[in-house]
């Protein structure tokens, strides 16, 4: 559990028993795998901070954001058109060092 954790509530959700076996997972791999996911996409959609997943999916912030890779996932969180500003403005800056 994330460190400073205080009040929590139970998410359950249902699945098929054979499901993490089909996998090729543990029971309890898959459900951490799961916890991960829910973490990471909420992260990527910019909902929640990267600590804030990293507590949700049960892990250290570090580790949350090593593991973000395997889902090609990046760890830099920025919102598309900012992305967009910033290339463009790079792309100025160096149209004028030519």
């Amino acid at each position: 559990m994330g460190v400073g954790t205080v009040n929590q509530r139970i998410l359950k959700i249902p699945y098929p028993e054979d499901l993490p076996e089909a996998l090729g997972e543990t029971p309890e791999e898959f459900e951490q795998k799961l916890r991960f996911l829910v973490a990471a996409k909420l992260y990527e959609m910019g909902r929640i901070s990267s600590g804030r997943a990293a507590e949700l999916a049960g892990m250290e912030r570090v580790e949350f954001l090593n593991n973000l890779g395997r889902y090609r996932i990046s760890v830099f969180n920025y919102p598309l058109e900012e992305l967009e500003r910033e290339i463009r403005e790079a792309q100025a800056r160096a149209g004028k060092t030519r």
